[in-house]
């Protein structure tokens, strides 16, 4: 009798086991490497069973977590497979999920998943495990403590550990007592290897990225010959990729007693340029029950070779004079003649007028940095800040995966600043949908154009919330980017009220070093063509612009060497008579010409900080020897009443 009352127990349990519809039958909570290839599968008691009415819970064991959910997926619609097989994870996982959801969905534990009859909307995030019409559960980790709390809200009794992070296990019930062991993964298969062996199909192409022009092979395999003739169709379509873009055949037949069959797609060559693109190679899933697809949706980058090259060079290969600004005459009247606080006061009243300026979400940001940031040398690229290289615009991170990839750089670090996301944040609205701003709207800093340069992803990561000084750029840079950076902090210092630039490195939220530093920075690497037309593309979408480039001389009188000297703006029209004058070369060495001009004139070489060099008078085309070190220059020319002011740079 001591033996027959647990026997009875544990038969009685077994049959509960075998009785319930719909069970977990594998969960693969972690993998090795990104971290993508996490899928739950769920299997019914009969196959191709409708699961219509069920709903599939994750709940998070964390202390922040507090055992509620954090994701529900509905399952009305859906129908297991022949072998009574549901497999749900992302399109990394292999074979291909019948049902999607994104990469790093699954957290690793401790944490629970759990089948409910009810719909998705019965459990909005933050709703605590409960028994309620509960199906089945299982609470599982990956090394974490035992999570009480969660169990006997699930009234469960064992938490199954899958094993440490970046495991190779998966955890799989058991067919004949529902207990569960830890053993290699096998999604859609049944665990104990028994059921209906499915045959898989699997796509590959040779390259991931193709010129247009080029034509690349698409093969399709299956694992076992078929015993008829199959027909596979796909479709390349993806965003602006379409069938004019490519000819060949995607519908291809494998013949029967065969397990190959291959297709040549050719890129259209056209004179469009249209920017890099996109193909998807997605396989129609029109099969009979035997065959899975193993992977799918493969990418594959189509590259525009009709990318155009600007006027002007790089960063790194600066040219001057070529782009001018698009400021609106009287743009900077209000700051004539003032200085210290009341200049500004006054250019923080123009580039923060709240009936004028416009504040953009965050996600917008990207529109801006690829239109702003674009490489110079080919306009399917950004060019990034700190590394000073190009990067197709494509590459844009979307993941936790930043290697290879680009993504938005804060000049100002946000956790320096103060300013965040905000829900709204993450909706791309568009150059004409934007909020209203002003001085003290400091949270709009966090979307601000001329606070945020496209970076590379790793890099962005090691600069980390450094303060300029600390931080230099990578090792052996170039430093090309200094300048401009420079006169980013010292715009946003300007605009927003709450921010500000300080010797060595603060730790006061708002504040940012090092000025000693940005100052030489900005010294030495004066704004060149590509700066000019990156402050010219975000006044298009913000309406203010970066005084600091256009007048980089006002950096001397806000911070620099000229505070207490009132600021005169150089008069830039260029009308009449001296509209036709050109000085070359630009940039220069010991030498430029002056030519355009036919009356007397006088030339006067003035630094950055104010300082007249000297004066010259000529008449018609004429050579001046200059003796100046290698920076910027403004060249102030007057004749018959007029003048105007060009930029130089001597090398």
């Amino acid at each position: 009798m001591k033996h027959f009352v647990p026997y009875i127990i544990m038969l009685l349990l077994s049959q509960w086991a075998f009785s319930q519809t719909v069970v977990i039958n594998e969960i693969d909570c972690d993998t090795p490497g990104s971290d993508t290839g996490e899928f739950i599968e769920l299997k019914s008691a009969t196959p191709n069973f409708p699961l219509d009415g069920y709903v599939l819970v994750l709940f998070n064991g964390s202390a922040s977590g507090n055992d509620s959910s954090y994701f529900s997926l509905d399952l009305d619609g859906y129908i297991t497979d022949v072998n009574g097989l549901l497999l749900i994870g992302s399109t990394t996982v292999s074979p291909v999920p019948q049902l999607i959801i994104g990469a790093n969905v699954i957290q690793n534990g401790a944490d629970a998943v759990a089948i409910y009859q009810a719909n998705d909307y019965d459990f909005p995030q933050g709703t605590q495990a409960t028994t309620t019409n509960l199906v089945d559960a299982i609470v599982y980790d990956t090394g974490e403590a035992i999570d009480t709390g969660l169990l006997n809200l699930l009234g469960e009794t064992t938490q199954i550990s899958e094993g440490g992070n970046n495991n190779t296990n998966s955890i799989q019930r058991n067919e004949t007592d529902g207990t569960y062991y830890i053993a290699t993964p096998t999604p859609r298969q049944l665990n104990d290897g028994s059921g209906i062996v499915l045959n898989g199909i699997a796509v590959s192409v040779a390259n991931n990225q193709y010129t247009e022009g080029e034509t690349f092979t698409i093969q399709f395999t299956t694992e076992t010959a078929v015993t008829t003739d199959l027909d596979i169709t796909f479709t390349l379509d993806n965003g602006t990729f379409d069938s004019n873009d490519f000819t060949g055949n995607t519908t291809v037949t494998i013949p029967s007693g065969q397990s190959v069959v291959s297709t040549n797609i050719t890129l259209v060559n056209d004179i469009l340029d249209e920017g890099d693109e996109e193909l998807v190679i997605d396989i129609q899933d029109n099969f009979s029950v035997e065959y899975i697809i193993l992977n799918n949706e493969i990418v594959i980058r189509a590259v525009d070779d009709d990318y155009t090259i600007a006027p002007f060079g790089t960063p790194l290969n600066p040219t001057f004079g070529i782009v001018s600004s698009t400021a609106p005459n009287g743009y900077y009247d209000s700051m004539d003649g003032l200085a210290d606080t009341a200049l500004r006061d006054a250019m923080q009243a123009i580039v923060a007028n709240p009936t004028t300026v416009r504040a953009h979400t965050y996600a917008d940001v990207y529109d801006i940095l690829r239109e702003a940031d674009q490489n110079p040398e080919n306009s399917n690229q950004v060019w990034l800040v700190y590394t000073e290289q190009g990067r197709a615009k494509l590459d844009v991170q979307s993941g936790s995966n930043n290697t290879g990839t680009w993504n938005r750089e804060h000049t100002f670090p946000r956790s320096l600043a103060g300013y965040n996301s905000i829900e709204a944040d993450d909706i791309g609205d568009g150059r004409d949908v934007f909020w209203a701003t002003k001085a003290d709207s400091l949270r709009h800093g966090n979307s601000d154009g001329h606070g945020l340069r496209a970076s590379d992803g790793p890099e962005n990561s090691s600069r980390g919330n450094q303060h300029y000084g600390q931080y230099t750029g990578p090792v052996g840079t170039a430093g090309s980017f200094r300048g401009d950076v420079a006169r980013s902090i010292f715009f946003l210092a300007v605009r927003y009220n709450g921010l500000s630039v300080e010797n060595g490195y603060p730790s006061v939220q708002g504040q940012i070093g090092d000025l000693v530093t940005l100052l030489d920075w900005h010294r030495n690497d004066p704004p060149d063509d590509f700066e000019m037309n990156r402050n010219n593309v975000v006044y298009t979408w913000q309406f203010n612009r970066n005084p600091f480039i256009d007048h980089p001389e006002l950096v001397e009188h806000l911070w620099g060497n000229q505070t207490g000297v009132a600021w005169t703006q150089p008069l830039s029209t260029e009308d009449n008579m001296l509209s036709r004058v050109q000085i070359y070369p630009n940039p220069a060495k010991n030498y430029i010409h002056i030519a355009g001009i036919k009356e007397e004139a006088t030339i006067e070489i003035i630094a950055l900080d104010g300082r007249k060099l000297f004066t010259h008078t000529f008449v018609g085309t004429h050579q001046i020897s200059l003796e100046l070190q290698s920076g910027l220059y403004v060249a102030k020319i007057t004749s018959n009443g007029q003048s105007l002011t060009k930029k130089i740079i001597i090398e």
